[in-house]
This record gives C-alpha cells, structure tokens and sequence, in this order.
C-alpha cells in the first residue's frame, strides 16, 4: 500500500500531469488494494494496466482521476 502511494504520482507524471495531484492517491489507493495487490511489485505500468483492466468496477473518484489523465 505504501508504495501504491508513491506509484500513482509517477503515473500521473508519466501521463503529463504535475506530481501535486494528492487527490489522485486518494481517489484510487483503495482500488489498488482491492483489485490490484498482485502487481503492485510488478511496477508502475502494471498497475496502471490493472486499474484499466477493472475499469468498470472502480470508484467514481479513481475513474475520474484516470480520465482526468488520459488514461
């Protein structure tokens, strides 16, 4: 969980938004938990994936963080 926390910036970063998103981690933490814990040592781009590949089952906050994003 605690690396969650510093891959989500990261992924935003990469997906041209500023590190100053803390909603961001907020918003998709918990879905990351949940539907994500298995390659969360897999790296960034594993879990971005992850998030896309249970799309339909996320929060309304981490969807919107996504889109927000390009993602």
């Amino acid at each position: 969980m605690t690396r969650f926390l510093f891959i989500l910036p990261l992924l935003l970063c990469a997906s041209g938004a500023s590190a100053q998103h803390q909603p961001g981690q907020d918003a998709c933490a918990r879905d990351v938990t949940r539907f994500c814990r298995p390659v969360m040592n897999n790296g960034d781009g594993a879990v971005l994936a992850c998030l896309k590949q249970n799309r339909p089952k996320l929060s309304k906050g981490c969807e919107k963080v996504l889109t927000d994003h390009g993602q």
